[in-house]
């Protein structure tokens, strides 16, 4: 008797649970309602089944519960409910199969008039392709996948000269335009999934997979990497922002061409190391950084990454929380730099300066520092000397103290938090793998050990 109230009371409790849980679907933006549909169908037969199955088993307790008066029949056979239970079991796996197969045949029928886009995967990060006024993507090969070609297109094929490159994490879309996702890999097994569109697919090494979808609602949705694609796979983290016809269109002409990318104008370390004067007072003269003025040093860093952040200090990108002092700084000291040209000969100039090795720092235990920065290596590199295409910079050869303060502000969410600090989020997320102070001072001072390779 007991039992049979317990099981009544857990359907109870179940069903309950199900109509009031605040923990259900994103709402959609999207047009697969279809899917949404399927599932509930879904929900509804099985739960039809649970609530009949389980106040049948609580019946059953019921009735025939103990009686030492009474005695039990042997029947090993039924054919009439043998045939009720194929019956109605039949109907039950018609009813969630068929919608699926209808929504299926739609979900691989992709609309004639949808655009193109290309979404590449790597270890830790998105990129993606659009092609141009000729409407071609140009053939890409892993084999020719270079830092100044890191889509891998074939700069024989002439579809790929106009193709609109995004090496960011944020694809921009246009509201109500049908949109068929080419998914490619270069390395791993990665999975390409947005909750509010309600489309998942793997991208596999060697294949071209693909999803199509028409985004509905104006918004910036998170793409997620649902793949165990290596360790830390959750901080594969992208973006897709749904624009107005205005918005995007002043997107796209933002965007460089691959042509434009192979053509860029020559730098001039000259003009770099004449803008570098307003910075000597802090980061020395050489470029070696300076505790007492809280900075950093820049030399031997790489182009890109000094490219990277010192547009985030001009874009108030970074540098604008209350409590990251130095960062505001930075922020104003960046206007100096009057234009894109400016940022990309300083950086040029600053990573021809050779770095210099730091005084080891033993306030850590390197041993156990070792095994953290595993965590790390995956992006950084074994020996610290950074990843183009991990976006990861160098980080040997840095001032320790100046590593500690910037994993705490990870930590603190001073730094990282900007809705386009793209990288900054993937580091907070790692960052909080180091559970203490003395986590981080053991990583750091192993980091400080490294041998400074440029």
């Amino acid at each position: 008797m007991t039992i049979a109230i317990v099981i009544i009371l857990l359907v109870i409790a179940t069903l309950i649970f199900h109509f009031i849980s605040p923990w259900w679907f994103t709402p959609l933006a999207s047009n697969w309602q279809a899917i949404d549909d399927t599932i509930n169908i879904t929900l509804w037969v099985v739960g039809i089944v649970f609530v009949a199955v389980s106040l049948f088993l609580a019946f059953v307790i019921f009735k025939y519960r103990y009686n030492k008066d009474r005695r039990s029949d042997f029947e090993p056979e039924n054919s009439k409910l043998e045939g009720w239970l194929t019956l109605i079991t039949t109907l039950g796996v018609a009813a969630m199969l068929t919608p699926g197969l209808f929504v299926w045949a739609e979900f691989i029928s992709v609309p004639e008039n949808s655009e193109i886009v290309e979404v590449v995967g790597q270890q830790w990060h998105w990129s993606y392709r659009l092609p141009g006024k000729d409407g071609k993507l140009g053939k890409t090969a892993i084999k020719i996948i270079s830092e100044d070609n890191p889509f891998g297109i074939d700069i024989n094929d002439i579809n790929g000269a106009d193709d609109l490159l995004v090496k960011s994490n944020e694809l921009h879309l246009l509201i109500d335009q049908p949109v068929k996702v080419l998914l490619r890999s270069k390395d791993v097994l990665h999975n390409f999934a947005v909750p509010q569109f309600r489309v998942k697919m793997d991208l596999v090494p060697g294949a071209i997979t693909f999803v199509w979808f028409t985004p509905t609602k104006l918004g910036r949705y998170e793409l997620l990497c649902e793949e165990l694609c290596g360790i830390a796979h959750f901080t594969m983290r992208g973006y897709i922002k749904v624009d107005t016809a205005s918005d995007y269109q002043t997107w796209l002409a933002s965007l460089p061409t691959f042509a434009q990318t192979l053509t860029r104008d020559p730098i001039n370390l000259a003009q770099g190391k004449q803008h570098y004067t307003g910075c000597i007072s802090c980061h020395g003269i050489d470029g070696q950084g300076n505790e007492a003025m809280n900075a950093p040093q820049l030399a031997g860093l790489s182009r890109w990454y000094l490219q990277r952040q010192l547009n985030y200090f001009k874009q108030k990108i970074r540098g604008q929380n209350s409590n990251d002092t130095y960062g505001q700084q930075m922020s104003a000291m960046s206007a100096l730099l009057p234009d894109g040209k400016a940022v990309e000969d300083v950086s040029a100039y600053l990573n021809s300066l050779p770095s210099s090795q730091n005084t080891l720092i033993n306030k850590g235990d390197v041993i156990k520092g070792k095994r953290l920065y595993k965590n790390c290596s995956y992006c950084h590199g074994d020996d610290a000397q950074g990843n183009y295409a991990m976006n990861a910079p160098k980080l040997a050869g840095q001032h320790a103290w100046y590593l500690k303060r910037q994993i705490g502000s990870y930590q603190q969410g001073i730094r990282g938090v900007h809705p386009n600090d793209l990288y900054g989020k993937q580091m907070i997320l790692m960052s909080k793998i180091l559970h203490d102070e003395r986590a981080v001072d053991d990583v750091v001072s192993y980091i400080n050990s490294l041998t400074n390779v440029r």
